[in-house]
């Protein structure tokens, strides 16, 4: 059984305090993390093998994106993939012990305006999962991918799904993108195979809304999915939105699958 960890830290290095806590109260195999934000000779190797990650993947950039895996599973290879035609540190992979790839994937926010000719920003997300799909097309070996992808597809993935329709990250055109990259390798979406579309189900909330809690008006960007081959190795999922109180928080919380790897 292995317990995998992804979460969008907001930087590895202001929260390795929470990263720590993270790991005393959960102990997880794996943690994928997004949006490290730092370069790769300043991201905290020692620090992080001190809690216990004997194997650590990194691929980092400064101010912006980065991404790491920390496993006490061997893995046998690593690699990173350039998507839409950008150097930014958005994905690596690992292949753990027993042949099953693990990719963690950081797919651009979009910025604000949901038009491809204003805003470049929007264009090139749309073009990443895109690459996605084609890179998804191609996969043959069992898999999970995870991460942030600044997407909420479903009416009950955001607060409210009629005043989000035209906001970067609820739009049709990332949905049906997204869906895209699902049908493409028969994704298992884990979060609504444990919980239901119709249950409101969130793993961000903005830190413009002082009180998160009590407005609740949060989106699930943070995705955890496998091929069809491992869904009867699916054991539980689970959102740590307690973390959104804890000090210092990112925006993003930390989601959970445990698998029979």
């Amino acid at each position: 059984m292995a317990k995998i960890i992804s979460w969008n830290i907001n930087s590895v290095r202001l929260r390795l305090p929470l990263l720590a806590k993270l790991v005393t109260q959960q102990k997880p195999d794996v943690i994928c993390l997004q949006e490290t934000k730092a370069n790769d000779d300043v991201f905290p190797l020692s620090a992080l093998t001190d809690l216990g990650f004997a194997h650590i993947a990194f691929s980092g950039q400064k101010s912006y994106n980065g991404v790491a895996i920390l496993s006490k599973i061997p893995f046998a290879s690593q690699r990173v993939m350039q998507i839409a035609g950008s150097q930014d540190k958005r994905h690596i992979a690992v292949t753990l012990e027993g042949g099953v790839e693990l990719h963690n994937f950081y797919v651009p926010a979009g910025g604000d305006i949901p038009d491809v000719t204003l805003n470049p920003a929007y264009d090139f997300k749309l073009r990443f999962v895109e690459e996605m799909t084609a890179w998804s097309n191609n996969l043959r070996k069992p898999a999970i991918i995870v991460g942030d992808f600044n997407i909420a597809p479903f009416e009950h993935d955001v607060w409210s799904h009629k005043q989000l329709a035209n906001v970067v990250s609820h739009t049709e055109p990332e949905i049906t993108r997204l869906n895209a990259l699902k049908a493409s390798g028969n994704w298992c979406d884990v979060a609504r195979h444990f919980v239901d579309e119709q249950q409101k189900l969130y793993s961000w909330w903005s830190y413009r809304n002082k009180d998160w809690e009590k407005s609740n008006r949060g989106r699930r960007l943070d995705h955890i999915w496998v091929t069809p081959n491992l869904v009867s190795n699916l054991q539980s999922f689970d959102i740590l939105k307690e973390m959104r109180n804890w000090e210092s928080p990112s925006d993003h919380v930390p989601v959970i699958v445990e698998i029979k790897l």
